[in-house]
C-alpha cells in the first residue's frame, strides 16, 4: 500500500490496467456453491445461510492470524520507514494461514493415530481463512494506520526547536519531552505514551466502517478489487479440499442446482421428467454426475496450481531473504552505480536492486510504476540540477534543508495536494451532480408553480397542508444518460428486495454495539491524544480532527471500493489545509496540531478502508461480519502495541533519518505542516509548485473523465487512461531517491512481460512478488538484531 492504496495484493485499478474493474453493478445469477467463487455474482441467501452454520470466530484462526499480523508489522515498518510504502498482504496471509494448517494436518497424519486424532488442522474452511487475513491485515497495516512511518517520525526528528509546542501540562514526561525538544529539536516522547496514541488511533474507523458496510457491500455492490480478488483466492484454495460428509453434501446441493437450472428448466421440466422413463432419468443423471466429476476434476487442477503456488512463495521467499542477510554484511549492495560514479556520488542515481522493491513494482504494476519513474527523471535529472545551478538549492543533493533533495519535495507536495483536491472534490460532486440531474427538473417544477416560499414552508413542513411538497414519483422522473425511472426504481426497490442477500442477523452488527462502540471508540481516542500530548492540543480541535475523519473516511472508502485506491494520504493533507485555517495564527502550537490533525485523519480512513475491503472479502464467501468486526479491533490492539514497540526498536537501532532509512514521508508531512502554517518557501519553490499544480490537477480531471468513459464492449475506463501520469504515483517519484523508483520499474515491467507480452495469469506474478517483499521483510528482522548486537559488517 503506498501513501495511498488498497490492500495491494491485486494492484490498483485506477493505476494499474491489468487489475482494472468496472466501477457499475454487476448483475447476475448469485454463486451458491463452495469452492471457487465467481467474483460477478453476489451470495445467495442459501449460500449465506449454510456458511453461517460453520464456526466462524475460532481460537486457531485468530492466534495465526496474529503471528501473521506481527512479521507483516515488522516488514511494514522496514519498508515505511525506507519510501513510506506498506503492504496488507491479505491475499499472502490468506495463502500462509492456508498452508499452514495443511501442513499441520499431514504432519499429524504422519505422526500416526495417536497424533492425528486430536484433528491438529482439520477442518480448516474458508471463513477461518477470511478470519485469519482479516486480523494479520488489521495487524499489519498499524504502522502506517497510527503513524510510524510518517507522523511519529516526523513529531521526533524534524521539528525544529522554534516548532517546539507549549503546554501547561504537569506530565513531566511531556515537560522533559519539550525541554529536550527546545534544546535540539524533535518531541520525543516515551513508549507508554506512544502506546496510548496508537490505541487511541486504531479503533474509531474500524467502528465506522460498520454502519457503511451495509450501503457500499451490500446495497451498492462496489467492487472492493483487493476483496474480491482474495475471496477468490481463498475460494480456490479451499475448492479442492472438501472431503467426507461436506464433500457429498456439496455434491447432492450441486445436483440440486443442476436439476432448477440446467439448460434453463423449471419446476415444471422437472415433474414432467418425475413421469419420464428410466431411460430419459438415467441419461439426466449421467449427465448431472458428467458435471460433478467434470467440477472434482476443476478442484484437482486448482489444488495442483496452487501447491505450485506455494512453492514459488517459498522459493520467492528464500532468494528474497538470502539477499538481505547478505546486504547486511555487504551494504554497498544497496546503492548500485549503474550509471556511472559521477551521477551516482553527485546526483544519487544509484540502483537498490532489493527484491522486495522489485516486488512492490510487479503489485504496482506498469502503470503505476512507469509514473513514478517519470517523476523521479523530472525531479531528479531535470529540476534537481536547475535547483543546483541557479543556487536556490546550493547545498549537497542529499541534503534535506539545503539541497535540492529537500527542494523537489515541495514540487511533489504540490501535485499531491493538486491530486487529493480534485480526486476527492469529484467524489463529492459526482452523487450531487446526479441528484440534481435526475431530481432538478421536478423540484424546479414545483418552485415554478408554488413559489419558493411556499416550497420552502412546504420542505420545512411537509404535513402542514396534507401533501407532499415535492413529487418524486418515479412517472415525473426524467430519462438522464441512461437514468430511466425504471433504474432508479431497480436502485431502490430492487436493492431492498431480493438483490440485498446479507448475513444471517445473529452474524451483523447490531445497531446498540455499533452506536455504543463509536462513542466509545470516539471518546478513547480523544482522552489518548490529550493524555500523549497533553497541553498541546486542545480538546475542540481534537474533536474536530475526529469528525473530519469520519467525513473524509466516506469518501476514502468509497474510492477504495470503486478503484481499489484509498486516498489516505490526499485526506490527511487536506485535513492539514483545512486545520491551517482553524488553528490560531501565530500559535506556536501549529505545526504539531496540523501534523496530529492529519494523522488522526489518516488512520481513520485507513481503517474504515481496510475493514471494508476484508468485509468484502467475507461477504462473498459467507464469513460473518461480527467475527471479522471483532477479529479487527483484536488485531488493531494488538497491531497498536507492536508497531510502537517495533518503531522504537528501529529508531534505537538505526540512525534515523539517515543510511537505509530516509523517512521521506516524513519529510513530506512536516513540510506540508510548515507550508499550510504560513512559514514559506524556499527560493523559486513557489513558481514551479504553483505550475506542478496546475498541470497534475488538469491531468487528474483528465484520469477521472476518462475512468467515466464506456468503451464500445460496454467496459468502464478510456484505453488511454493508462498513458496519462497519475499525480501520487509521479509525487512519490520524485521524493523517493532513483534507487527505489527503478527497482520498482524493473518489477512493473516484469509484470507486464508475464501478463501482456507473455498472455499468463497475473496470480503467479502476485504470488512471487509476495514471497518478495515477505523474505526481505522477515529476514530485516534478523539484520535488527545483527546490528542491536554490533555484528560488524565485512566492508565498510
Amino acid at each position: 500500500m503506498a501513501p495511498d492504496g488498497g490492500r495491494g495484493e491485486s494492484g490498483s485499478a485506477s493505476s494499474n490496467p491489468r487489475m482494472s474493474q468496472d466501477n457499475s453493478r454487476v448483475d447476475g445469477d448469485e454463486h451458491t456453491t463452495s469452492g471457487p467463487i465467481d467474483p460477478h455474482r453476489e451470495p445467495s441467501e442459501s449460500f449465506l445461510a449454510a456458511r453461517s452454520e460453520q464456526p466462524q470466530f475460532t481460537l486457531r484462526a485468530l492466534v495465526v492470524g496474529l503471528l501473521i499480523g506481527i512479521l507483516i508489522a515488522f516488514s511494514n515498518t522496514y519498508f515505511g520507514l525506507q519510501t513510506g510504502w506498506i503492504s496488507g498482504m491479505a491475499m499472502p496471509s490468506a495463502l500462509i494461514g492456508f498452508a499452514y494448517f495443511k501442513g499441520l494436518r499431514a504432519l499429524t497424519a504422519r505422526l500416526g493415530e495417536s497424533v492425528s486424532r486430536y484433528g491438529f488442522g482439520e477442518g480448516f474452511s474458508e471463513v477461518e481463512n477470511v478470519l485469519v487475513q482479516t486480523v494479520a491485515g488489521s495487524v499489519g497495516t498499524m504502522p502506517l494506520g497510527c503513524g510510524f512511518v510518517g507522523v511519529v517520525p516526523a513529531l521526533e526528528f524534524l521539528l525544529k526547536p522554534s516548532e517546539t509546542p507549549e503546554s501547561g501540562s504537569s506530565d513531566p514526561q511531556i515537560i522533559a519531552a519539550l525541554a529536550a525538544a527546545q534544546e535540539g529539536g524533535g518531541l520525543k516522547l516515551p513508549l507508554g505514551k506512544l502506546v496510548l496514541w496508537a490505541l487511541g488511533l486504531c479503533f474509531f474507523g474500524v467502528v465506522f466502517a460498520v454502519p457503511l458496510r451495509k450501503e457500499v457491500i451490500v446495497r451498492e455492490k462496489l467492487k472492493f478489487p483487493s476483496g474480491t480478488a482474495t475471496a477468490l483466492v481463498i475460494g480456490v484454495l479451499h475448492g479442492g479440499e472438501k472431503t467426507g460428509v461436506e464433500g457429498e453434501a456439496e455434491e447432492q446441493y450441486a445436483r440440486k442446482r443442476k436439476r432448477v437450472s440446467h439448460g434453463g428448466e423449471d419446476e415444471e421440466s422437472q415433474a414432467l421428467m418425475g413421469d419420464a422413463s428410466p431411460e430419459a432419468r438415467q441419461s439426466q443423471d449421467a449427465a448431472q454426475d458428467d458435471d460433478v466429476h467434470g467440477a472434482r476434476d476443476h478442484n484437482d487442477r486448482m489444488k495442483q496450481d496452487w501447491q505450485k503456488q506455494i512453492r514459488l512463495l517459498t522459493y520467492a521467499f528464500g532468494v528474497s531473504g538470502s539477499y538481505t542477510l547478505f546486504s547486511f554484511f555487504v551494504p554497498q549492495l544497496h546503492s548500485i552505480p549503474i550509471f556511472g560514479t559521477y551521477l551516482a556520488n553527485t546526483w544519487l542515481w544509484n540502483l537498490n536492486p532489493s527484491p522486495a522493491y522489485v516486488g512492490q513494482g510487479i503489485i504496482m504494476g506498469p502503470a503505476t510504476t512507469i509514473h513514478m519513474l517519470l517523476g523521479a527523471t523530472i525531479g531528479w535529472a531535470i529540476l534537481s540540477p536547475i535547483a543546483k545551478y541557479n543556487g536556490w538549492a546550493s547545498g549537497d543533493v542529499g541534503d534535506w534543508n539545503t539541497g535540492s533533495k529537500g527542494w523537489i519535495v515541495w514540487i511533489s507536495l504540490a501535485i499531491m495536494l493538486a491530486d487529493a483536491i480534485v480526486s476527492l472534490g469529484w467524489l463529492v460532486m459526482r452523487p450531487t451532480i446526479w441528484y440534481i440531474r435526475v431530481y432538478g427538473p421536478a423540484i424546479t417544477r414545483d418552485v415554478n408553480e408554488k413559489g419558493l416560499s411556499r416550497f420552502v414552508m412546504e420542505i420545512l413542513n411537509p404535513r402542514s397542508r396534507g401533501y407532499s411538497p415535492v413529487d418524486l414519483n418515479d412517472d415525473h422522473l426524467p430519462h438522464v444518460d441512461g437514468v430511466s425511472k425504471s433504474t432508479s426504481h431497480q436502485m431502490t426497490t430492487d436493492d431492498e428486495g431480493k438483490e440485498e442477500y446479507d448475513a444471517p442477523p445473529e452474524h451483523q452488527i447490531g445497531w446498540k454495539i455499533t452506536v455504543t462502540g463509536l462513542i466509545l471508540s470516539l471518546a478513547f481516542c480523544v482522552f489518548a491524544v490529550q493524555y500523549s500530548f497533553a497541553g498541546i492540543i486542545s480538546i475542540g480541535l481534537t474533536v474536530l480532527a475526529l469528525l473530519l475523519a469520519l467525513l473524509l473516511s466516506i469518501m476514502g472508502v468509497r474510492a477504495l471500493g470503486e478503484t481499489d485506491l484509498n486516498p489516505v494520504s490526499g485526506i490527511s493533507k487536506l485535513t492539514q489545509l483545512i486545520f491551517a485555517l482553524v488553528t490560531p495564527a501565530g500559535s506556536k502550537n501549529a505545526v504539531v496540531i496540523n501534523l496530529l490533525a492529519g494523522a488522526i485523519s489518516e488512520s481513520g480512513a485507513l481503517q474504515a478502508g481496510d475493514l471494508l475491503q476484508d468485509l468484502k472479502t467475507g461477504h462473498l464467501l459467507g464469513a460473518s461480519p461480527k467475527a471479522q468486526f471483532y477479529g479487527q479491533l483484536i488485531g488493531s490492539a494488538v497491531g497498536a502495541v507492536v508497531s510502537a514497540c517495533v518503531y522504537k526498536l528501529y529508531t534505537h537501532v538505526y540512525t534515523i533519518p539517515g543510511g537505509l532509512f530516509e523517512v521521506p514521508t516524513g519529510y513530506v508531512w512536516i513540510f506540508t505542516a510548515r507550508l499550510v502554517t504560513g512559514q514559506g518557501l524556499p527560493e523559486k519553490t513557489a513558481v514551479f509548485a504553483g505550475g506542478a499544480a496546475a498541470i497534475f490537477a488538469a491531468l487528474t480531471a483528465l484520469r477521472i473523465y476518462g475512468n467515466s468513459v464506456r468503451q464500445p464492449n460496454g467496459e468502464k475506463g478510456a484505453w488511454w487512461v493508462s498513458y496519462v501520469p497519475g499525480g501520487i504515483a509521479v509525487a512519490v517519484g520524485m521524493y523517493n531517491t532513483p534507487s527505489f523508483t527503478i527497482a520498482r520499474t524493473a518489477g512493473g515491467v516484469l509484470a507486464w512481460w508475464w501478463t501482456r507480452w507473455k498472455g499468463r495469469e497475473e496470480t503467479p506474478m502476485i504470488v512471487l512478488a509476495s514471497g518478495l517483499i515477505l523474505g526481505e521483510g522477515l529476514v530485516s528482522i534478523v539484520n535488527l538484531a545483527l546490528a542491536s548486537g554490533g555484528v560488524p559488517h565485512l566492508r565498510e
